[in-house]
């Protein structure tokens, strides 16, 4: 019976085209509907994902799928789902190899990190566009601060406490008196959220999974589902009840352990202590909230923390990552909504929990890990790349290797070099001034717009938030402009409302092998650039 049922699912090719010509395709990941069919024996021996003990099930179940054998001990694998690394142990990937992770993401990944980082945004840009965190001290070197603050607010006042490197709710409370802070150091003191937004008296935070597929250009995912976690027992604002973390926690391996748990495992019901994303925007939806303006604000918060880590990232990737296609990340971020419907940010995660306990699990992280993998566009690699080399005993063979490298910056033509720095050395650079930079496509130009562009085909039910049509305004948060960033920003507020045209433009560009490398000048800037400067000097 169970054979028979797995041939009635619908078989997907392996292989997913990449919209343009002389650009290699990707692998095909599927849902438990679905089947793959086997590529030649050749390729199949390259499908190898290595195995740590941290690889969740929905990963190995999604990778099964697509026929990829597991290892522990190889060197030649494609993909890891895995722990964090230090930096320097991002040296040893290979260009073919994708680990889930970048180095330095701990930036807001530990919650010290994440409020030194946001708290020098708001120093710098102002609370109107960082005011979505709670007041934050770390100690022991914020003792003073704290305590002048502590003395400030009043008697009513309730402080969270937290170890700024654990999860799962290890080492939470909740206090209001001076002396019940821990001597422990070192430790998180945040303002507590005393009134937070309750749906039948309960508080509740949302995990959302963002999906950054890359740093330079910055390419920021969001999934349209994601999971509300509910405290089980009622809301009490006493100072009675603060020792009570059934009431004050949302944390589900903590309410997990309460008699009073109720699990859910459907993802439309409004029921139980676990619910989907969808469900509460239903939910709320029905009570008369705008949802969409919620969804733009939670949206708002994800760039920007994103972004306050972006510096960190890209030093690192600099100094330790041969490729950039080598690292993608998953985040998941940990938001609550006050009684007004403000969303605050509590903790971002890299490295969320993708357990799948019930249907409910199983229905949101299963698609978000599907999608997040045809996102990802894993390619089987060339005969350069790995020592087991592709067949190139015919034409169909062949074109399934990623016969077209990915080139590194420092592949970058001198014509290339003077462009970037044109654009990033304007003081005062209008929109026409930006808009240019379309106006000439370099071949790194093309090969980039042409990876973005895939991708984003590719995204299922990710929605990619940066770029955006509307993200230029985001810009002026980087600690420093990045050309692509520019690049992708111009191209997305000319083309968002005409996808045809755009995807017909680079088709030409890559049919001509333009994205390889050319010396046509209708590619090169130079001249455009001297034009540029003499009309300049002349209007001055």
């Amino acid at each position: 019976m169970l054979l028979e049922a797995e041939d009635d699912r619908e078989e997907q090719p392996a292989l997913v085209p990449s919209l343009f010509p002389l650009i290699p395709p990707t692998l095909y990941f599927s849902t438990a509907k679905e089947k793959v069919e086997l590529l030649p024996a050749e390729q199949r021996r390259q499908l190898k994902w290595k195995m740590s003990s941290v690889t969740p099930n929905v990963v190995k179940h999604t990778v099964g799928r697509s026929h990829f054998k597991t290892t522990k001990k190889s060197h030649d694998w494609l993909g890891c789902w895995g722990h964090h690394m230090k930096s320097p142990g991002f040296k040893t990937l290979g260009e073919h190899q994708k680990l889930n992770h970048f180095p330095g993401t701990f930036q807001i990944g530990r919650k010290d990190r994440l409020w030194r980082n946001l708290s020098k945004m708001q120093v710098r840009f102002g609370k109107q566009e960082f005011s979505f965190f709670p007041k934050t001290f770390i100690l022991p070197q914020d003792i003073k601060l704290l305590r002048k603050a502590w003395e400030d607010s009043g008697s009513k006042q309730k402080w969270i406490i937290k170890p700024p490197a654990s999860a799962r709710g290890i080492g939470i409370l909740v206090i209001h008196k001076w002396s019940q802070m821990p001597r422990k150091r070192p430790l998180l003191v945040q303002k507590y959220l005393h009134k937070p937004y309750l749906i039948s008296g309960n508080k509740f935070d949302l995990r959302i999974y963002v999906y950054v597929t890359s740093y330079d250009p910055l390419r920021i995912y969001i999934f349209s589902d994601g999971l509300v976690r509910f405290a089980s027992c009622k809301y009490s604002s006493s100072m009675k009840t603060l020792s009570n973390k059934f009431m004050h926690l949302t944390n589900y391996s903590v309410n997990k352990k309460n008699s009073e748990y109720q699990s859910n495992s459907d993802d439309k019901a409004c029921q139980g202590h676990k619910w989907a994303l969808k469900a509460l925007w239903q939910f709320l939806g029905s009570k008369g909230v705008d949802t969409s303006l919620l969804w733009e604000k939670i949206k708002d918060i994800v760039i920007k923390t994103v972004i306050a880590s972006e510096p960190y990232v890209n030093s690192l990737m600099k100094v330790n990552v041969r490729s950039s296609y080598s690292c993608h990340e998953l985040f998941g971020f940990d938001i609550m909504l006050d009684e007004n419907l403000k969303p605050w940010i509590l903790e971002v995660n890299i490295s969320p929990s993708l357990h799948s306990n019930t249907a409910l699990d199983v229905a949101v992280k299963g698609q978000m890990i599907r999608d997040l993998l045809n996102l990802a566009g894993f390619r089987i690699p060339s005969r350069d790349d790995v020592a087991t080399p592709c067949s190139s005993a015919s034409s169909s063979t062949s074109s399934l290797c990623g016969g077209t490298r990915e080139r590194s910056r420092s592949d970058l033509s001198a014509d290339e070099k003077v462009k970037r720095a044109f654009y990033l050395t304007q003081r005062y650079a209008d929109q026409d001034f930006l808009a240019s930079v379309l106006d000439v496509l370099t071949p790194e130009d093309v090969r980039v717009l042409a990876e973005t562009e895939d991708e984003f085909s590719r995204r299922g039910e990710f929605e990619r938030i940066f770029p955006s049509p509307s993200s230029s305004r985001y810009l002026r948060f980087f600690e420093c402009p990045r050309y692509v960033n520019i690049l992708l920003d111009q191209w997305e507020q000319k083309y968002w409302n005409n996808k045809t045209k755009s995807i017909d433009l680079l088709r030409t560009l890559c049919q001509k092998g333009v994205h390889l490398g050319t010396c046509d000048p209708a590619h090169m800037v130079i001249h455009l650039i001297n034009q540029k400067e003499n009309k300049r000097n002349e209007a001055s």
